[in-house]
């Protein structure tokens, strides 16, 4: 335990962005060797799309850096936050830290993004890809990185998180990401064992079918509970059978260019296009 802090500790940012590229590489393979799906499609070139909003979250979550580490210095010398209401055994620490701040920082803000319509318009550049895998994690509209950055200084500041814990924050945030929207078939009793208290990759993928009601559900990045606690967890058994993207951007001229999509949220709100869920899952 003490080496994994004395890493978090000292990792570089260098070091956190070959994490995130780490991660994409490893479950890009493993799509090709157990997809869930056989897409037909241009697989670099929607790995391009989305590595470009990849970048640009990066440099949003750069341009925060300096905040979130004020924020969590300030809190940790001062033992201001949740963690210092108790004197907690280092594990607990730990495991409480990551859970509020996977609440506040990933779980909290996607349901605010599905109830408030402006805010939707942002989230919706991450809803319009037909063609779901590991790429699609990061696939967020510049907007959009700007409300999860704030929302996870708010999470640090609450926490009192020290930065190595948010270091270790980000890093699980960032791979359980590419996990769960990876395009990958597990055994079925192991995406439910995993489900149980992690966010599995069949788990997500209701959350990326095209109408509602399961465009709303399944909200979670790391843990799984926070849907069960708050009554938006959804079982689907055949999830092979869900078909991606968000009923209003269905066409590719629209749901699959860069400049199409940094433009959604100026334009003109288009409401669910009515389309009913009627798919035997």
């Amino acid at each position: 335990m003490e080496n994994l802090i004395h890493f978090f500790e000292h990792i570089q940012s260098w070091q956190r962005t070959m994490i995130l590229a780490i991660g994409i590489i490893f479950f890009w393979i493993l799509e090709g060797i157990i997809p869930l799906v056989r897409f037909h499609y241009k697989k670099y070139r929607h790995a391009g799309l989305n590595l470009f909003f990849t970048l640009t979250t990066i440099i949003i979550n750069f341009g925060f850096a300096s905040f979130i580490v004020k924020g969590s210095d300030y809190t940790s010398q001062h033992k201001f936050g949740l963690l210092y209401l108790l004197n907690l055994p280092l594990w607990i620490f730990i495991l409480i830290g990551l859970m509020i701040m996977d609440f506040v920082g990933a779980w909290l803000i996607h349901w605010i993004e599905h109830k408030i319509k402006w805010m939707w318009k942002f989230h919706i550049i991450h809803h319009a890809d037909t063609w779901v895998d590991t790429t699609t994690a990061n696939r967020h509209h510049p907007g959009e990185s700007v409300f999860r950055a704030v929302f996870t200084l708010f999470a640090v500041v609450i926490v009192g998180a020290p930065m190595w814990l948010v270091f270790l924050y980000q890093s699980l945030s960032v791979l359980f990401a590419q996990f769960n929207h990876a395009n990958i078939s597990l055994p079925k009793w192991i995406d439910n064992a995993i489900a149980l208290i992690f966010v599995s990759p069949d788990m997500h993928k209701v959350h990326h079918h095209y109408v509602q009601p399961l465009t709303d559900t399944n909200y979670g990045n790391i843990f799984s509970f926070w849907d069960r606690i708050f009554g938006s967890f959804v079982y689907v058994k055949d999830t092979g059978s869900l078909k991606y993207g968000i009923d209003i951007y269905m066409k590719e001229e629209e749901n699959n260019r860069a400049i199409k999509l940094l433009q959604i949220p100026f334009d003109q709100y288009r409401p669910p296009a009515g389309a009913k869920f009627s798919e035997k899952i």
